[in-house]
């Protein structure tokens, strides 16, 4: 017999839940503003690579591979793309949540724990593709040195 909730049970939330809530909410505005301002470092230092890489290259006695700052570019314009997403999932989910509690909204609460699930399903699936990624370049160095 399986536990479910039926539409004349309803799920309430304790004033401490509602207080843990807020302060959740608090911090994941603050970390999601903080890869904000990360995503924005990227954005700035892939535009500048290039002017970095010519002063870098008069400063060292050996020359710089050619495209190192196109290719250092493209990867901090990547890297920003991909982290976008769960800081913005984040940051939505602390907006929201904030405002279910304020305005006690059943469907904006729901919205924003639909946010907090695909922060985590991104991290997640990131999490899943970066482990494959590191098993293959162990497979693939084991295989060049046996």
């Amino acid at each position: 017999m399986q536990n479910t909730i039926t539409e004349l049970e309803q799920l309430t939330l304790t004033s401490s839940s509602k207080r843990f809530l807020k302060e959740t909410a608090k911090w994941c505005k603050f970390l999601s503003i903080l890869g904000f301002v990360g995503i924005g470092l990227m954005l700035v230092f892939s535009i500048f690579t290039g002017t970095m890489n010519g002063i870098l290259q008069n400063t060292v006695s050996q020359p710089l591979p050619k495209g190192l700052a196109i290719t250092s570019s493209i990867t901090y314009l990547l890297i920003a793309i991909i982290y976008f997403f769960p800081m913005y999932y984040l940051f939505q989910f602390s907006s929201r949540i904030k405002k279910a509690l304020l305005m006690k909204n059943d469907e904006t609460f729901e919205k924003a724990f639909e946010m907090l699930k695909s922060h985590y399903k991104y991290i997640g699936v990131l999490t899943i593709i970066t482990m494959s990624l590191y098993l293959f370049f162990i497979v693939i160095t084991l295989m060049k040195v046996l």
